[in-house]
């Protein structure tokens, strides 16, 4: 049996014995691939590579040097990949962020897009209900122009009838006094022929 082996071993057993608990220690830690846990676990096991590469320069043991080496490798290994976990976090974190951030900056231009455009509905609905309006009203006015009118012609023409009436009536009324004189004429005329015929007849019995 070679005698660097037995404290080697016994080294490593020692080591396993007092990590035991530690390593338990560790385990209760918070942290899922990073955090405190295993950072926790990193530093022990760099503490772990550090002890038996001295145990190993004391005792002179190959096997120790190659344990403590590999070791301290693979905790360099883990520490890597807890430092890229780490970046791959905070990567994922700030991209999550500046997608928050994007999606609030898009909401909000919808939200302004949504305004200015309910805002365009609404002026366009008024410049509608003002069209109607103005419509409304030239109508109106077209309507009470024409009524106008209308009532001007109807009181023209009754104006032009009442005087055609009088025109008539006046008419009538001097045929009428034409025709009482013509009447009265011949009775002068008729009476004073009847006189005459009197005045002669009297002559005649004298």
């Amino acid at each position: 049996m070679n005698m660097t082996t037995i404290p080697a071993k016994a080294i490593d057993g020692y080591l396993k014995l007092v990590r035991l608990p530690l390593d338990t220690a560790v385990s209760l830690l918070p942290g899922n691939g990073d955090g405190r846990g295993p950072a926790a676990g990193l530093a022990l096991d760099r503490a772990d590579a550090t002890v038996r590469a001295i145990a190993a320069t004391v005792l002179g043991s190959t096997d120790l040097r190659r344990d403590a080496e590999r070791r301290r490798t693979a905790a360099d290994e883990r520490e890597k990949a807890l430092r890229l976990r780490a970046e791959a976090r905070n990567r994922t974190q700030q991209a999550d962020a500046e997608l928050a951030t994007r999606e609030e900056r898009a909401e909000r231009q919808r939200e302004q897009a949504e305004r200015r455009a309910e805002a365009e509905r609404e002026k366009a609905q008024r410049r509608r209900d003002e069209k109607k309006r103005q419509a409304a009203k030239a109508t109106a006015k077209r309507r009470q122009t024409s009524r106008k009118a209308a009532e001007k012609r109807e009181e023209s023409i009754e104006s032009r009838e009442r005087k055609a009436r009088l025109e008539a009536l006046d008419a009538k009324a001097e045929a009428l006094d034409e025709k009482e004189e013509a009447l009265t004429a011949s009775d002068e005329a008729n009476r004073l022929a009847g006189a005459a015929a009197r005045t002669k007849a009297e002559r005649k019995k004298d």
